[in-house]
């Protein structure tokens, strides 16, 4: 990082990974290459060699670090161990298997510029997913269930390509599974969320960690337990929570990245946005 502080923490959760991890964070490095930021990839129990690649690459890259669960624990484990390692305000997160392009991170960051303080969370929402039609069809009929319970207004809160304030995240009640239902929970916390259509392709490598009968086997408790988190939220008179950023400070870049500084704009015509603000 040549000491400069990171404005952004880029998360990846992997599990037998090995072959997409090199390309991967090349694309990552180049998405990036005009603001400070760190990579932390969180090896979650693998048994493919990642951890030796990960160990080479971090030799090659000051911006890579790395962390490892001897067993495996879960995506959502994963993620929040990458988060609670982060320096930076601002965290994106995309899948390990290469199937969320790295260039549309700069898209989700920008939305933290006109979004205000408050918004906590931008959403990817994938556009022509290149999965199987099992898989979609199960993924569709789930959102549809999701947001019938839920009424977060997202249609795509299992995509992977993410991005929201550290601060957020550490508010939410953790759960596993809890990155299917990062949308919902944000509302349930008061932050505001945004949504960004975003491209998708094919694996890289190795092999999806479920099948369709292993998400519906989890998703429906999972699914009562965010809806029961809901009504149960008791936010009614809490103490507002102060604002860590500043709407009107420019949006930091690496030559002139404030600590607490946004990320920078992309071409709003770009964007697909719908803004949710929560209610009180």
């Amino acid at each position: 990082m040549n000491g400069i502080a990171p404005v952004l923490s880029v998360v990846i959760p992997v599990r037998d990974e090995a072959a997409a991890l090199a390309p991967l964070l090349d694309e990552v490095a180049a998405a990036l290459s005009d603001r400070a930021f760190e990579v932390i990839v969180v090896d979650d129990g693998s048994r493919d060699g990642t951890g030796q690649i990960l160990q080479r690459l971090a030799s090659r890259h000051a911006w890579l670090r790395h962390h490892r669960h001897p067993q495996s624990r879960g995506q959502s484990s994963a993620i929040r161990s990458g988060v609670r390692l982060a320096r930076a305000p601002l965290i994106a997160t995309l899948d390990g298997d290469g199937q969320n392009p790295p260039d549309q991170i700069p898209a989700l960051l920008a939305l933290f510029e006109t979004g205000g303080p408050r918004l906590g969370l931008v959403q990817g929402q994938r556009l022509a997913r290149q999965d199987n039609w099992g898989k979609r069809f199960a993924s569709r009929f789930a959102n549809r269930i999701r947001m019938a319970l839920l009424h977060d207004g997202v249609r795509d809160s299992g995509c992977g390509l993410k991005a929201f304030r550290r601060e957020a995240y550490l508010e939410l009640p953790f759960f596993d599974h809890i990155h299917r239902f990062m949308p919902a929970m944000m509302l349930r916390e008061g932050w505001g969320i945004a949504t960004v259509d975003v491209t998708h392709r094919p694996r890289h490598g190795g092999r999806s960690k479920y099948s369709n009968i292993a998400r519906g086997l989890v998703g429906i408790p999972d699914l009562m337990g965010a809806a029961w988190l809901i009504r149960r939220s008791g936010r009614a008179g809490l103490a507002p929570i102060p604002a860590a950023f500043d709407p009107q400070s420019p949006i930091g870049l690496a030559q002139s990245a404030p600590r607490n500084d946004g990320e920078a704009a992309e071409d709003p015509s770009r964007l697909s946005l719908a803004l949710s603000e929560a209610s009180a």
